[in-house]
């Protein structure tokens, strides 16, 4: 009787020899271009100016970050930069949605291309497909380039119809861009972990992300450019107009373009400040300064050439899973993770271990009542027994109301979901970006991360999820001693004591049934 496995790999085969023998253009001219570099000669370049304040004389230049908790100011601090854009804006992003975020985003992006801003946006392919017809609109516009990362040859139908009919080059097009970067006037930028679509800024239902960007300025802005650049003119780049059809470009793309993102009159206020105090970035903008805090940062981007690695190429960890993995080695008192994904590489597994023998870890996650991913948490609770057994203090996010980290803004009564992805290296180290802890992020999506030294900016983040979400976070504990069945139990706090279950929340024998089946298909390279 044939395994799993085998079953696996021929349904794999069977689905290439079914797939279309579409292929992607050929001969594809891609325009190079650079980030603009004077931008002290615009309103944004003054602001920031403003906004690091004198540098000491003989000191290496400082940057200035701040941290954007709150979703609602997230998206305003994005629509702020765009709007007082004089030069350029650069987007890079894993994902832009056909919602009411998504598309307000756009517009601003064609009325910036309108009054001579240089407008290029960048977005991962996988979920652009069904969105293409819109992106080859806003291309279309005056002053605005749109290109699609490592694109897939199956251009028509939903991601599962897509990447189906692509199978025949799977090694590659399984290899995502989840960078996310904005960039105005090589001034200011925006990185994290939010994609462009109403989940990331507390604007959807049943569920919203809870997630943490941070604004930058001073040096670590040109060297985000820079990492822009070089994916804006890799190869796997290609400009929306050499994949659309025929009837999705021109004239025609524009006025479609324009009547799908018309205002609905449903944009949602935002709060004049967020849980760390902060007003909104577009108010300090419009009044010439951002409160920042000065700090040493370091940018680590993978290769855009990630994404083309032949099969059969040798698993390593990325430069961007060894730069984080390396920060936690170097702790000398405490580790605080947290990821939405948890599916450690044998690296991160071993390295987790190392440091757990000299100090406190601590890491936050997703449960599978929150996850919007059950197989990759089917794929995590593999590890969890590990872990615990490792000393890690391991916190899974409970069900509930989803909490905005804004003391005034309109909350919303939903599912919280963990999304950030960050590190906080003994109280002094941040690391934040688009990594998650896993697989996927090791070895095949492309990431960047800004590693900050910064006691102050490390305290706030790791303050915002202690604070706010581990009071409604399960902490797992491992039931039994050696050579006897190892059970997980989920302690809670309930009305001052604590309340322990001894099963998985939210797992019943169906549903485990259903995740094992589709667990033994799926390597965990791909959760």
């Amino acid at each position: 009787m044939p395994s799993l496995r085998h079953l696996r790999w021929f349904l794999l085969a069977l689905f290439a020899l079914l797939a279309a023998c579409a292929g992607l253009p050929q001969g594809v001219e891609r325009v190079p271009s650079q980030a603009i570099d004077d931008a002290a000669a615009t309103v944004l370049g003054a602001a920031a100016l403003a906004s690091l304040g004198p540098q000491e004389e003989g000191a290496s230049a400082r940057s200035g970050l701040r941290l954007l908790p709150a979703g609602d100011q997230a998206f305003e601090a994005r629509i702020a930069l765009v709007r007082l854009a004089q030069r350029s804006v650069d987007a890079q992003y894993y994902q832009v949605a056909d919602d009411v975020s998504g598309r307000q985003f756009l517009r601003e992006l064609r009325d910036a291309g309108a009054r001579g801003v240089r407008v290029r946006l960048l977005v991962d392919d996988l979920y652009a497909g069904e969105e293409e017809a819109l992106l080859a609109g806003l291309a279309a516009q005056a002053g605005v380039e749109v290109r699609l990362f490592n694109p897939l040859p199956a251009r028509d139908g939903s991601v599962a119809r897509r990447t189906l009919l692509s199978l025949r080059e799977f090694s590659r097009v399984n290899r995502r861009m989840h960078n996310k970067l904005l960039v105005a006037d090589n001034a200011f930028a925006i990185s994290g972990g939010r994609n462009i679509a109403d989940a990331y800024f507390e604007r959807s239902e049943p569920a919203n992300f809870i997630d943490l960007d941070v604004l930058s300025a001073g040096p670590v802005v040109a060297r985000m450019s820079a990492v822009f650049d070089q994916y804006w003119n890799s190869e796997q780049a290609y400009p929306v107009q050499s994949l659309a059809a025929a009837d999705e470009q021109g004239e025609p793309a524009r006025l479609s373009f324009d009547r799908r993102v018309q205002p609905q009159g449903n944009e949602l206020p935002v709060g004049e400040r967020d849980a760390l105090g902060q007003p909104s970035v577009g108010a300090q903008l419009r009044g010439g300064k951002v409160e920042l805090t000065p700090a040493p940062v370091r940018v680590v981007a993978d290769l855009p050439d990630k994404a083309s690695v032949p099969a059969g190429t040798l698993r390593e960890d990325s430069p961007v899973m060894r730069a984080k993995l390396e920060l936690m080695q170097s702790a000398s008192s405490e580790v605080f993770l947290a990821s939405p994904y948890v599916v450690p590489s044998e690296g991160g597994l071993n390295a987790l271990r190392a440091v757990a023998q000299r100090v406190r870890v601590s890491l936050v996650t997703n449960s599978l009542a929150t996850t919007d991913e059950p197989l990759v948490h089917f794929g995590y609770a593999r590890y969890r027994t590990a872990l615990l057994d490792m000393g890690v203090s391991l916190y899974e996010l409970m069900p509930g109301q989803a909490q905005a980290w804004a003391t005034d803004a309109p909350g919303r009564a939903s599912l919280g979901r963990l999304h950030a992805k960050l590190a906080v290296v003994d109280g002094r180290w941040l690391s934040i970006g688009s990594m998650n802890m896993d697989r996927r992020s090791a070895h095949s999506n492309t990431e960047m991360v800004l590693i900050v030294d910064s006691p102050v900016l490390a305290t706030q983040a790791a303050s915002l999820l202690r604070g706010q979400r581990l009071p409604n976070a399960y902490q797992l504990r491992a039931q039994g001693g050696e050579g006897q069945v190892r059970r997980l139990q989920w302690v809670m706090q309930h009305d001052g004591g604590e309340v322990v279950l001894a099963h998985e929340p939210a797992l019943n024998w169906g549903r485990r049934l259903r995740l094992s089946v589709l667990s033994a298909m799926v390597d965990e390279e791909l959760l």
